[in-house]
């Protein structure tokens, strides 16, 4: 294995651990209103970065390892960085299945009440 190789295996176990909606599940996640509702917009006002990238995690979960691309591998250091971060927070203390916390990070792919 080539260090470029070492890299993006851990790159994708990393992921893999952060991401635990299925693409199926993610997919069904952002075409609700809930989904939509939450995030970061850019200025034009259209999809939220964080909807932008729940579609972005539904193809790079469908990607094999032996075709991901170095542009593919950024954005899944990315989503662990997100999801890691929001994680190190915490939530709100109070309904969290509710809540605009859990809502973003869903987005990104991860239902922190999925153990």
């Amino acid at each position: 294995m080539t260090a470029k190789t070492d890299h993006a295996t851990e790159v994708r176990r990393e992921f893999e651990d952060v991401v635990n909606l299925a693409p199926k599940e993610l997919e069904a996640w952002l075409e609700t209103d809930e989904s939509r509702s939450v995030g970061w917009g850019k200025d034009d006002g259209g999809e939220s970065v964080g909807h932008e990238m729940g579609r972005r995690i539904v193809e790079l979960r469908r990607t094999t390892k032996d075709d991901l691309t170095d542009d593919d591998l950024a954005a899944m250091r990315k989503v662990v960085g997100y999801v890691r971060r929001h994680l190190a927070q915490g939530g709100p203390e109070e309904d969290v299945e509710h809540s605009r916390w859990r809502a973003s990070l869903m987005n990104w792919g991860h239902d922190p009440l999925r153990k």
